[in-house]
């Protein structure tokens, strides 16, 4: 299948590593002029690997997604590079994990800017090139912790929904503008992030790592954990011109774990 990808100018945030890495691969696989960012250096090296396969070299930049400023000046510096953003994928990492008495006030805040400022701030910054070109595609990357909490997981819980209803509020509002907006949602994926919360949550139960992993899969109908290549193609679908009729929605990529009615 063709996602009608070549030469759309894609803003990916926490890019270096993990999932957003591997949306930032898929989207430059199909022909995308990918600006990558990450809050560290480390976009450089990422942005190079991405290069290595033959496709047109990502841009990366630094920016800090819980610093207002930074975002602007991340927005603008790829509008002054190519004039335009078709897609914008919003992917900030996760809150703290923690049980509810675990987690104070700070870290709470923390996890407000981090995970629904972020959201909010990138779209107020992108959004009205968007509305001038008549079209886009907004894709913000959250959790299956929307659907169905998840243990250990206060924050990314409590938080996350609420990016949801930001994206669906959007969507009622930038749809007649020809901008499609709609969330995608990772279940246990193999990733940096998800090997921390693992040993996390082997601390907290008093049990082992591969006991919790045993645990995690035997939940999950296809009896594994995902890849981030896995995710990132359906990202990159879902953002491209291929998903064209897609719009206000919240497409699940955990291997069938959450269970809810349609």
């Amino acid at each position: 299948m063709d996602l009608q990808l070549k030469d759309q100018v894609a803003l990916v945030t926490a890019a270096s590593r993990g999932l957003g890495f591997a949306v930032a691969d898929a989207l430059a696989g199909e022909g995308a002029r990918v600006v990558m960012s990450s809050r560290t250096q480390a976009v450089d090296t990422a942005a190079e690997r991405i290069a290595q396969r033959g496709v047109y070299p990502p841009l990366a930049m630094q920016a800090d997604l819980t610093k207002p400023l930074e975002i602007k000046r991340l927005v603008e510096k790829t509008l002054d590079a190519y004039g335009r953003i078709d897609i914008l994928f919003i992917n900030a990492g996760g809150p703290d994990p923690g049980n509810f008495m675990d987690l104070d006030v700070s870290q709470w805040e923390a996890g407000m800017k981090l995970t629904i400022m972020s959201a909010v701030q990138l779209c107020q910054a992108v959004v009205p090139a968007m509305i001038e070109q008549q079209q886009g595609s907004i894709v913000a990357s959250q959790s299956m912790s929307v659907k169905q909490p998840v243990e250990n997981l206060t924050l990314s819980n409590a938080l996350r929904p609420a990016v949801v209803g930001l994206m669906k509020s959007l969507a009622d509002e930038l749809g007649p503008r020809g901008i499609r907006v709609n969330t995608i949602h990772p279940g246990w994926t193999q990733t940096e992030r998800v090997d921390q919360l693992v040993k996390n949550r082997s601390q907290t139960n008093g049990t082992n790592e591969n006991r919790e992993r045993e645990r995690i899969t035997r939940a999950i109908p296809l009896g594994r954990m995902g890849t981030a290549e896995e995710f990132g193609r359906a990202a990159a679908w879902l953002a491209s011109p291929a998903a064209s009729f897609i719009h206000g929605q919240a497409l699940v990529v955990d291997g069938g774990e959450t269970r809810f009615p349609l």
